[in-house]
């Protein structure tokens, strides 16, 4: 059953996060193309440093980064003597420098802000959290956000928007800790439903158990797959190569709709 917002169905806001590695990126795309392909308007935002999601949907150029539009960004968030509006315009700042991707899904990327001895950026932080807060909140029909680790790019306001948190996580140690550490910084800016993706396991066996300790609901679990490896090495979108893991995908796609479906 289609969910979009036409059919007077719930929206659905997500972002992912997880170690580095863990597949989270390959989730992000996959997600937003099976959504896009059922009739979804989708937008994909990359909010991750590394800049890989485009790669994931099939899309051959990223466009080119908002943090560099520092002309936009110093004349809709900048004030005399080094003040910054915390809600500057940015209600056109999609169209303008996202590009549409493959089955129609929308794509943005965030970039990176700049450290060290170039100066302030707070009016560059304070208009990437506006952005974030603009289409999680005016969005129509899905929202699919691909974070780095430590979730910074979420604010409280932001955060409260989010129909949900996945995480993802692979066997192993490191991968269960950041786990832990994305849910205390998600419950410290108000995410209350975080969720769980077990990736490159056909045994989720004790990784979900851990989960399930902390009290986070498993989606599903995606299997180590060659085709992956394909997809990356031929520049392709893992949905357009195939496989068992996106056939997993798919499952966690449906999953993710009776969820929603269901909630009040």
């Amino acid at each position: 059953m289609n969910i979009n917002s036409d059919s007077g169905g719930r929206r659905i806001k997500l972002a992912v996060s997880g170690k580095g590695g863990v597949g989270k990126t390959t989730l992000a795309g996959t997600l937003a193309r099976l959504f896009a392909r059922d009739g979804y308007r989708v937008l994909a935002i990359d909010a991750d440093p590394d800049m890989n999601l485009g790669s994931a949907l099939g899309i051959e150029k990223n466009p080119r980064p908002i943090t560099e539009y520092k002309e936009l960004i110093e004349e809709r968030a900048s004030m005399p003597m080094g003040m910054y509006r915390m809600n500057p315009k940015v209600d056109d700042v999609i169209e303008r420098c996202g590009c549409t991707g493959p089955d129609g899904v929308r794509f943005a990327v965030m970039g990176t802000l700049e450290t060290g001895g170039s100066g302030c950026m707070c009016p560059a932080s304070a208009f990437l959290k506006a952005l974030l807060r603009h289409v999680i909140s005016r969005e129509k029909d899905v929202v699919i956000l691909d974070m780095e680790a430590g979730i910074e790019h979420l604010g409280r306001g932001t955060a409260r928007g989010v129909d949900a948190m996945i995480v993802v996580v692979e066997p192993g140690l490191r991968s269960i800790e950041t786990v832990e550490r994305i849910k205390r910084l998600g419950e410290n800016i108000g995410i209350t439903n975080l969720l769980a993706v077990i990736n490159k396991t056909d045994d989720p066996g004790i990784v979900k158990e851990k989960l399930e300790e902390m009290g986070i609901p498993v989606l599903g679990t995606i299997p180590f797959d060659r085709n992956l490896i394909e997809a990356d090495l031929t520049g392709k979108a893992p949905v357009d190569v195939g496989g068992p893991a996106v056939e997993a995908i798919k499952r966690i796609k449906e999953e993710l709709v009776r969820r929603f479906e269901s909630a009040p």
